[in-house]
């Protein structure tokens, strides 16, 4: 019996099981992120400009990790499995996470974030498993479910980070370290495999590469546009952690506190909304118009941010933002239903590796378009331009979206996987 296929009840516990799993993923992840640049500081006795370059190295390399990685962590995944696929990458990071830990120097910190950057591909697998278990038309809730798990984590995981590092910088390396070894361990004991294995397909390494997985994209006409949506959005995502800081602080006057309360709130709403809007909306109007009416939220919200010459005018288009949560998880519903079963690894790779160039573009993408006009040299003074830049990303992605879409409801055509 197919995994989407099997009793609602059976399904709810593997959604649960992946939601776990990921939730301490990412919160494994996210509590490195308040100490990692003052360790590398550190490092570098105390030299901030260094060390914010080095910090920049790393995410970039990180980023390049993932790019090279989440097609092969997808195409293992169909061929062995979701399971396997997820316990070696939970283990890998515990391992990881204890060697930076005891880095005794700069190098073994840059090799342990490059570990990480492998390891940490199995989200690609995690996606492919909801995929795996949820019937297509439920997929884009499931989705959105997924990414309250990824919300909550990247809000929590910085808060514990940031307790555990006022004790000790090394601390909240070994808390990631048992975060992920204990999600390995409840996965060993606990997550069930999702694909059968008359499902799966061999492994080929022109299939893994990043350059084979997109050709993924093109085997169906709206796969490659979705993917365009995909980066359009994913590069729009990196504007608010690249210059909201600065931005702030800027513009605002606002202290660390102040920066930390309105993240945390820009976390909750966007969880709010994948984790109980989602699966309502596109069961009422079909993941095409919610996929587009979310990124036309995303652009009217990040414009207002832009535009916003209060701190009350910003957080007000908060929840505004907010519901360009539902875009992604419209995206993957849409692209996972126009293929079958033994692809939905190599998709999710093909995704993640997006995901990985878009990283690396964006956070230089605004951050110098932030300093630039603010500058002395700007010819306009706009310090909203980052974020004006944003919006205008997420409505081209809306037209693509439209347009790559349209045949959905107007040709009677039913996307592959669709039951």
């Amino acid at each position: 019996m197919n995994a989407s296929e099997s009793p609602p009840g059976r399904r709810r516990a593997a959604l649960g099981f992946i939601f776990i799993t990921v939730l301490l993923d990412i919160l494994a992840l996210g509590i490195i992120v308040p100490v990692l640049p003052l360790l590398i500081e550190d490092f570098l006795g105390g030299d901030t400009a260094r060390a914010a370059i080095m910090y920049g190295v790393f995410g970039t390399v990180w980023a390049l990790m993932q790019f090279l990685s989440m097609p092969i962590a997808g195409a293992l995944s169909d061929r062995f499995g979701r399971r396997p696929v997820v316990l070696a990458s939970n283990f890998g990071l515990a391992l990881d996470y204890v060697l930076m830990a005891l880095a005794p120097n700069l190098v073994w910190l840059f090799v342990g974030r490059v570990i990480s950057g492998i390891t940490a591909a199995s989200v690609s697998t995690a996606m492919a498993y909801v995929a795996d278990v949820t019937p297509s038309e439920r997929r884009a809730g499931a989705f959105g479910l997924i990414g309250v798990a990824f919300g909550l984590g990247f809000v929590l995981g910085p808060a514990i980070g940031g307790l555990l590092g006022s004790v000790d910088p090394r601390l909240p390396f070994w808390a990631a370290a048992a975060f992920s070894m204990a999600n390995a361990c409840y996965g060993l004991f606990v997550l069930p495999e999702s694909l059968p294995p008359d499902k799966r397909r061999p492994f080929e390494w022109r299939r893994a590469s990043p350059l084979g997985s997109l050709r993924l994209l093109r085997s169906h006409p709206a796969l490659g546009g979705l993917a365009g949506v995909a980066f359009l959005s994913n590069v729009a995502h990196a504007a608010l952690p690249a210059t909201f800081v600065l931005y702030a602080g800027y513009r605002y006057g606002w202290d660390t506190q102040a920066v930390g309360l309105a993240l945390a709130g820009v976390g909750v709403s966007s969880a709010v909304v994948q984790g109980t809007l989602v699966g309502p909306l596109t069961r009422r109007f079909g993941e095409r118009r919610v996929l587009i009416a979310g990124l036309l939220a995303g652009a009217v919200g990040f414009s207002t941010y832009g535009l916003a010459r209060s701190g009350f005018g910003f957080m007000c288009a908060v929840p505004v933002v907010a519901l360009w949560g539902l875009a992604s998880p419209s995206a993957q519903a849409l692209m996972s239903q126009r293929i079958g079963p033994s692809e939905q690894g190599a998709l999710q790779g093909a995704i993640g590796s997006i995901m990985g160039v878009a990283t690396m573009i964006g956070p230089g993408l605004f951050a110098g378009t932030f300093a630039y006009f603010i500058g002395d040299g700007a010819r306009l003074h706009l310090p909203g331009a980052a974020y004006l830049l944003a919006a205008f990303l997420l409505a081209a992605g809306a037209l693509l979206a439209a347009h790559v879409t349209r045949t959905d409801e107007t040709s009677g055509i039913r996307p592959l996987g669709r039951t």
